[in-house]
């Protein structure tokens, strides 16, 4: 989604989310009373605490399931999915105990890591939303004498605009009548206005400061330097550094061995008493339940990733735009920095 959409969304989201956190919680206190307090079957208990689990962990469930359709199931999702469902299962074994509050302790937990990772990455698109307000509203077309406002998507190469003292400079192009400054800060990090006159060439994205200007368009809205800056922060995840590769590719290879190595632990009973030794299905299946929790790889897959993001935003609110997180590993090599805009260093005072 758009990140404008995102960050009307997020707030709500965030209230449901912690509203559904506590009611689970308050449901699995009730559950644990009742437990305690009324003589139920196994059957009768499986129920009262599948009400607390279907509401926190719903969303997994659903995760790992598309995940099973799509041919990609050896996920994070699936690994917690199987974990708690055997968990809930489990004490329907000859001469095991039920695990009914422990499958639904970790769907919630896993939850709240969940919660703490969009809280993150929501301060993080904040952060770039407010660096990507230079995208601007409206545009002033002058048609036949007329002027008419237009969104700056629908305003056609040729176009005569007009751009008053204060407004964003809606697409980039020439310089007809007027002179004036242009704030830059934005789009190129120089503190000095940039004064402009008739034939100069004005980017979308810069603030007018001072004089009325009409300018003839040269890019559509879509190839406008506004534009350009704006698809270069919304992709920025999608450039991956080294380190997100590696993890990416290593979970892939990671998370089956994990789950065969579950079931191999699972199936011990029947190995071991080739040598006579007797070990309980129900232990067995406890233990590769347990092995599967925490080998789960989310910590791994989730924190690589969002550390980058956090990165990216951190930079984003010291006004600093990075292109993606292999940027951000290219940066961290670097020793020397050359600069060539002398307001960028000194504040206009002309001194290093």
């Amino acid at each position: 989604i758009s990140v404008s959409a995102f960050l009307l969304n997020r707030s709500s989201d965030l209230r449901l989310q912690l509203s559904i956190l506590f009611a689970t919680v308050n449901l699995l206190i009730l559950a644990y009373f009742i437990e305690h307090r009324l003589a139920l079957s196994t059957w009768q208990l499986l129920l009262v605490y599948l009400v607390p689990y279907l509401i926190i962990g719903h969303k997994t469930l659903h995760e790992a399931w598309e995940g099973i359709t799509a041919g990609d199931m050896f996920n994070e999702h699936f690994l917690m999915s199987i974990a708690t469902i055997g968990a809930l299962c489990i004490g329907f074994l000859p001469g095991a105990e039920t695990e009914f509050p422990e499958a639904v302790f970790v769907m919630l937990f896993f939850q709240i890591g969940e919660l703490f990772e969009g809280y993150a990455e929501g301060k993080s698109r904040d952060s770039i939303a407010h660096l990507m307000n230079i995208r601007p509203d409206v545009a002033h077309v002058d048609v036949r004498g007329q002027m008419e406002d237009v969104r700056p998507e629908e305003v056609e190469v040729g176009s005569t605009i007009v751009i008053r003292p204060g407004e964003k400079v809606p697409l980039d192009g020439v310089v007809l009548e007027g002179t004036s400054s242009l704030n830059t800060v934005a789009l190129t990090g120089e503190t000095l206005p940039r004064d402009v006159a008739v034939g100069d060439e004005v980017i979308s994205g810069c603030v007018n400061q001072s004089g009325v200007l009409r300018v003839r368009t040269t890019k559509a809205f879509g190839e406008s330097t506004v534009s350009k800056i704006i698809r270069l922060v919304e992709h920025a995840g999608e450039h991956k550094s080294q380190s997100e590769t590696f993890i990416t590719r290593f979970a892939r290879i990671y998370t089956p061995i994990v789950v065969f190595l579950a079931i191999a632990i699972a199936i011990s009973p029947l190995i071991l008493s080739i040598f006579n030794y007797q070990l309980s299905i129900s232990v067995a299946l406890y233990r590769a339940l347990m092995f599967l929790v925490v080998s789960c790889p989310c910590a791994l897959v989730i924190s690589v990733p969002l550390t980058f993001f956090g990165g990216i935003g951190g930079a984003s609110r010291q006004g600093i735009l990075v292109k993606g997180a292999n940027y951000l590993d290219v940066l961290a090599k670097v020793d020397t920095v050359v600069f060539d805009k002398t307001g960028t260093l000194t504040h206009g005072q002309f001194a290093v």
